[in-house]
């Protein structure tokens, strides 16, 4: 296996669980939204280092390995790395709390449509920058 052949992987596996999203937005199911979200953008962002030769570390937030590598992109995506990075830290920041909530954070109450919204949008939007990243 190539990391070529694995970068598709991760992008199919990535593409796949779009549509999850929008169901469990429907269901309002929020706080999953945002887990989902989080794993999807994961694995994008990993297929896209992957792309460029670059073994990804094993922790889930990589926006940093991303800008540390920009040259290595074409220049179609280096333009959005940054939003990569950003929305990566985002939805790391949120991804413990979002499926185990804590004490005083039910995740079932604190999220909303909106960052349900939030989460869905940037995990299509990541997810069209890695197919531009991770050509076939």
């Amino acid at each position: 296996m190539t990391n070529s052949s694995l970068a598709q992987a991760y992008l199919k596996k990535a593409a796949d669980r779009l549509e999850i999203l929008d169901m469990l937005h429907d269901k309002e199911a929020f706080s999953d939204v945002v887990r989902e979200a989080q794993e999807i953008v994961e694995l994008a962002l990993k297929g896209m280092l992957r792309s460029i030769g670059v073994e990804p570390p094993h922790f889930h937030d990589v926006g940093g390995f991303l800008l540390e590598h920009r040259e290595r992109f074409p220049e179609q995506v280096r333009t959005s790395l940054d939003r990569c990075a950003q929305v990566s830290k985002w939805l790391r920041k949120e991804r413990e709390l979002s499926f185990y909530g804590d004490i005083d954070f039910l995740p079932t109450e604190q999220y909303d449509s909106s960052d349900s919204q939030r989460a869905k949008e940037d995990a299509y939007w990541v997810v069209g920058v890695a197919r531009k990243a991770i050509t076939g």
